[in-house]
C-alpha cells in the first residue's frame, strides 16, 4: 500500500471529516470546508477522501449511487449498522461473518479475503417515530 504524503489540503479534509457526525458525502464535506474558510477544491475532497478510506483512516459505502464517509478507527476491522432514515451509524463486530469469509474464501481457493458488511435498519428513535 502506497501511503499518500500528507498535504495541507488532505490534513484539513482528514480534520474536517473528524468533526462531522455519521456517513458524509464529498459535496456536503467540500460545502463545510467552504463555510469555514478553507480553499480546497472539491477533486481535492474526492480524492482525499478515497485516499484516507483505501488507508483505513475512513470508513466508506455507497448509498443510493453515491459514496459516504466517516472517520474510523485505523486499524480496526468492523461492520456497521445504519439507520436508512437518519444515518445513525453504530460500529459492531460480527465474528460469525469474520469465520464466514475465511471458510468460504477457503473452500473456493482464495486467500487474504476482505469483505465489508453494513446493514441498514431503522434506529430505536425513528422507528418510535414511524409508530
Amino acid at each position: 500500500m502506497v501511503v499518500k504524503r500528507n498535504t495541507w489540503q488532505r490534513e484539513a479534509v482528514r480534520e474536517a471529516l473528524g468533526t462531522t457526525e455519521g456517513f458524509v458525502s464529498a459535496q456536503t464535506l467540500h460545502a463545510h470546508l467552504r463555510e469555514a474558510g478553507s480553499s480546497v477544491g472539491l477533486a481535492t475532497v474526492y480524492r482525499a477522501l478515497a485516499d484516507l478510506a483505501t488507508e483505513g483512516d475512513a470508513d466508506a459505502l455507497q448509498q443510493e449511487g453515491e459514496s459516504l464517509y466517516r472517520a474510523c478507527t485505523p486499524g480496526s476491522h468492523h461492520h456497521h449498522l445504519i439507520c436508512r432514515q437518519c444515518g445513525r451509524t453504530v460500529e459492531i463486530s460480527a465474528d460469525p461473518v469474520e469465520q464466514w469469509a475465511k471458510d468460504v474464501a477457503a473452500a473456493n481457493g482464495f486467500t487474504q479475503p476482505e469483505h465489508v458488511v453494513d446493514v441498514f435498519g431503522l434506529c430505536a428513535e425513528c422507528s418510535a417515530r414511524m409508530s
